[in-house]
């Protein structure tokens, strides 16, 4: 069965990389190829974040959390890393919780928190992983090509739709609506265990440390706020005493693709796979695999 994917940020990506290596004869067009993508800016550590429904969010993400802890021990763009997530009231545990082995609640919250979880999660280079989800989707004989489509192309036995914010042309769903969020790329300062407190975000990888951020629904201007960048590292610093004397190396802006429920289901010859928000990897291969069940069932 030829299959065309449309769409190249991560959770493209990834559709195509699991019907490739099923058998599959796939090829990725995209307008924007995978670095050039929102999926690219992304902190990229795994947890629900702006997706819904939850029972099918959690299910997803457990996929993915059980698949990147596999790559962990042999993708370099994959390292599971430990840290805490503070919450400013008592709060259940998510619906998520019985995915992670060693959750706890943070003992002592530091002032302005009552509550918090730790655990350790997957994070993600996307700068690397993305161009090892190409290599990957190569070596199984599939293409990626850049293509300016002014809708679905027709040519295929079955096209997957992951166009993100641009399933409002392809797929004609103006319920898709971005969420604005700008972060920074700061050197590495010694840090190790991230850190989630609301909207500040603080994600240490190999090289650099991600610190964020905002989130601005309805928001689609995609240039950096010199004010911003400063509030963000001040929140930050305050938390993570360290960045105060980090060099700041960069400042990207990325549109989250919001929607009221995620929409992965098949109609007609195409599976819809869009409205992720902020989850895109950590539901990317959840998703993947239910695309491949439906285009088994084909």
């Amino acid at each position: 069965m030829r299959v065309i994917v449309v769409g190249a940020g991560v959770i493209g990506l990834t559709c195509a990389v699991r019907l490739a290596e099923n058998g599959y004869e796939v090829a990725v067009l995209a307008r924007d190829l995978p670095l050039e993508t929102t999926s690219s800016v992304a902190g990229a550590i795994w947890g629900p974040y702006l997706a819904e429904p939850a029972d099918r969010v959690a299910a997803w993400a457990k996929a993915s959390y059980d698949e990147f802890t596999k790559l962990a021990e042999h993708e370099p763009s994959v390292q599971l890393r430990h840290g805490r997530e503070l919450l400013v009231e008592r709060t259940p545990d998510p619906a998520w919780a019985d995915v992670l082995p060693d959750l706890t609640r943070v003992a002592s919250p530091p002032t302005g928190f009552a509550d918090g979880w730790a655990f350790t999660a997957p994070v993600v280079e996307m700068p690397k992983y993305l161009p090892a989800l190409v290599k990957r989707l190569e070596n199984a004989g599939g293409t990626l090509t850049r293509a300016a489509l002014s809708g679905l192309p027709s040519s295929a036995d079955l096209v997957i739709n992951c166009t993100g914010l641009g399933a409002r042309l392809t797929a004609a769903d103006p319920t898709v609506t971005p969420v604005r969020g700008q972060l920074l790329s700061v050197a590495q300062c010694g840090l190790s265990e991230w850190l989630i407190a609301g909207t500040t975000v603080v994600i240490p990888r190999s090289n650099d440390v991600i610190v964020g951020g905002t989130s601005e629904p309805g928001d689609w201007n995609l240039a950096v706020d010199p004010s911003a960048s400063t509030a963000i590292l001040e929140r930050a610093a305050v938390l993570v005493p360290q960045l105060r004397k980090a060099t700041v190396l960069r400042a990207r802006v990325g549109l989250r693709p919001a929607r009221p429920s995620v929409r992965c289901e098949l109609v007609d010859k195409v599976i819809h796979c869009y409205g992720h928000g902020g989850s895109g990897v950590t539901l990317s291969w959840g998703c993947a695999d239910e695309v491949l069940a439906l285009a088994n069932g084909l």
